[in-house]
């Protein structure tokens, strides 16, 4: 039996309707970040991800401009003398817990912009957590053992990724819109990653970013201090490395 005109009437109503459902829901970004280290060659991802996100533009994407500020709360965990995982994204206003799963006290620290704090001494078993209210990068180490390092990029946006040990990311549901993209690797200079940032307009037909080169750079790499600006113990340093802003 052939449809008839209020059936055919109905179909294009619903494809509309799902049309616009659709893009309304945003669209899925994908792209791929290559690193070349000192000598130019490519660069396994598994050393720790690189970080890609999106900031909404003046007067562009409603979706951000009346989103909520963020309270999620994440975890970056204490074990084996290394913080898990390495390389942590959060939005403004989530909360980092940092659970000590050793069997030893560990002391978490920063003094870098994205959050000044110092958890003090605490034992196995007991977490603590930081909130972070403004954008920005945030070394972590622990004033005890310098061989674990982690990193916080804060950013202002619901939208960012980090890279898969491909290099690989994706940023989904992306409303249509205005943006400044921002890229983050360890090792990269901070005029290095300014030169990557891009305006860029999101729409159904930028979907894929490509292929994003991201040169690392051996100044870039310093090696730390504890909480007092002094040097760890002679014994335990190990001298872990992180990129100076």
């Amino acid at each position: 039996m052939k449809p008839n005109n209020q059936t055919k009437r109905c179909c294009i109503s619903i494809a509309l309707l799902l049309a616009v459902a659709g893009f309304a829901y945003g669209v899925d970004i994908r792209g791929r970040i290559s690193r070349t280290d000192t000598r130019g060659s490519l660069r396994s991802e598994a050393d720790g991800g690189a970080v890609v996100w999106l900031t909404p533009l003046s007067g562009e994407t409603a979706l951000s401009r009346n989103r909520p500020p963020s309270g999620r709360r994440v975890t970056l965990f204490q074990k084996n003398k290394r913080f898990d995982p390495h390389v942590l994204v959060v939005e403004v206003g989530s909360v980092v817990d940092f659970p000590n799963q050793d069997p030893f006290f560990h002391n978490v620290f920063s003094l870098f912009e994205g959050k000044r704090f110092d958890l003090g001494l605490y034992e196995a078993g007991e977490t603590r957590g930081v909130r972070f209210d403004r954008p920005g990068i945030c070394y972590i180490f622990c004033n005890i053992h310098s061989q674990m390092s982690a990193v916080v990029i804060v950013v202002s946006t619901p939208y960012f990724a980090t890279t898969k040990k491909s290099g690989d990311f994706e940023i989904l549901a992306v409303a249509p819109g205005r943006y400044q993209l921002n890229v983050w690797a360890e090792r990269c200079s901070p005029t290095t990653l300014k030169n990557l940032s891009r305006e860029l307009t999101i729409d159904d037909a930028t979907a894929v970013l490509g292929t994003i080169r991201v040169p690392e750079c051996r100044e870039a790499v310093t090696i730390h201090q504890n909480k007092y600006g002094k040097s760890y113990d002679p014994e335990v340093f190990s001298q872990p490395g992180y990129i100076q802003r």
